[in-house]
């Protein structure tokens, strides 16, 4: 059973919900401190972190060549120095000394059972999380990510978050890794952002990969710009587009945009859903490769200021993306005590068959049911930055629970037709 204190009530679809008294077909996972929209969701803890901070951040997996699930995320597994920081958390981002390792976890037999963890890169410096790619054909597994080397990577002027971009590579199924690849874009060698979201390959062979600049040094909030790193030569030479920094996509408004996820659609036509404040997600669109991109637009589905979380069903074709539905504040920069951070409570999907230019009504998948224990209202709520894949007909979900606690579930990908959408719900 979970250690967790449950909460006497939730809210779900802006209905407030008693425990005790869910409408039919939902209930509560005590053991995952969630509540579940669906008999057939199931799921366990990971791994719950138990470092000098207690803390983990975006979780990633993937089904290796080997046919293994491969797990990864950064924790706080070993001690670190019992000094005052920036942060009370494992987060790379602001810190200025070693709080964190990237480890990882695998499944021989589909996700019932997990060995780990395991220190996957044993280097002296921070990680983010771990964005895979397995380019067609090939029995070789990328990690690309942030690569917040120390003589690269400043914590002064508002640049806490902004590091080189970088990959590793393992051929013998994600058991060792080659040493770090830093990203040099051919036209802005020197560009610094973060790339944690996940990343696609082309029908061509191009690879594209989201990275956006963070500016913490503008007041009030935080200045941000989004590209995508494109590669036609498997990661030998890039190109930062739409342009060389600061030349990025924004909303004026908020002078912000952040966490791209790219996904190809086939026929030289790739989708990237976009992260911003505005109460939406947001996309842009390629038609050539992902040379040349629309203008982006919002789309219907809601969301805070948070990630897109998005991934092709077992066709290949279809996308399902996942997001919280609920907006209900504008300023989401102090993690800290924003309430606003309560909209990352719960996990809607919705289903488009169209390439993203129309979505399913959403149908709620779960939610935190766990207290508000915590003092950082950032963590309470957190069911943000879930991964996913299928495999086998089912849906496997990965969880960074309060960013303390890696949750794995799954469900028959049938079953997404089956979960209540709001209108049901009341």
């Amino acid at each position: 059973m979970s250690n967790l204190p449950l909460l006497n009530e939730t809210t779900v679809a802006d209905r407030i919900m008693a425990l005790n008294r869910l409408p039919s077909g939902l209930r509560v996972d005590e053991n995952l401190a969630l509540v579940l929209a669906n008999p057939a969701i199931t799921g366990q803890v990971v791994y719950t972190a138990t470092g000098a901070t207690g803390t983990l951040f975006e979780t990633r997996a993937t089904k290796t060549p080997g046919g293994d699930y491969l797990l990864m995320f950064p924790t706080d597994t070993r001690q670190v120095p019992t000094r005052e920081y920036k942060y009370n958390w494992c987060h790379y981002g602001g810190h200025d000394h070693k709080v964190n390792d990237m480890v990882a976890f695998r499944s021989s037999d589909q996700g019932k059972t997990w060995q780990g963890p395991t220190v996957a890169f044993d280097i002296d410096y921070n990680q983010h999380g771990f964005v895979p790619l397995i380019p067609r054909g090939s029995k070789r597994i990328y990690a690309f990510g942030t690569q917040p080397v120390w003589d690269q990577f400043t914590t002064e002027r508002g640049q806490g978050e902004n590091a080189p971009i970088g990959y590793r590579y393992s051929d013998d199924d994600g058991h060792h890794w080659s040493e770090v690849r830093l990203i040099r874009p051919l036209n802005d060698p020197g560009f610094r952002g973060m790339s944690v979201m996940r990343m696609c390959e082309t029908d061509s062979g191009a690879w594209i990969l989201g990275t956006h600049e963070g500016d913490w040094s503008y007041k009030p909030g935080v200045m941000s710009r989004q590209y995508v790193l494109r590669s036609e030569d498997q990661g030998r030479t890039w190109t930062l587009l739409p342009h060389p920094r600061h030349g990025g996509w924004c909303l004026p408004r908020f002078n912000r945009m952040d966490e791209g996820r790219p996904i190809n659609l086939g026929g030289g036509e790739v989708y990237l859903m976009l992260r911003t404040c505005e109460g939406h997600l947001w996309a842009t669109r390629s038609m050539d490769d992902g040379k040349t991109w629309e203008a982006p637009a919002p789309t219907p589905l809601v969301h805070p200021d948070a990630p897109p979380m998005l991934f092709h069903l077992s066709d290949g074709k279809a996308l399902a993306a996942f997001h919280h539905n609920r907006h209900h504040d504008l300023n989401y920069v102090n993690l800290g005590d924003n309430p606003g951070m309560k909209d990352r409570s719960e996990i809607w999907v919705s289903l488009s068959k169209d390439g993203g230019r129309g979505w399913s009504e959403p149908r709620f998948v779960f939610a935190n049911a766990a207290a508000p224990t915590l003092s950082n209202g950032w963590f309470n709520w957190q069911c943000s930055y879930l991964d996913a894949f299928t495999d086998s007909g089912l849906i496997h979900l990965f969880v960074p629970h309060r960013w303390q606690r890696c949750l794995h579930l799954q469900m028959p990908e049938a079953e997404i037709s089956r979960l209540p959408t709001a209108e049901e719900l009341r």
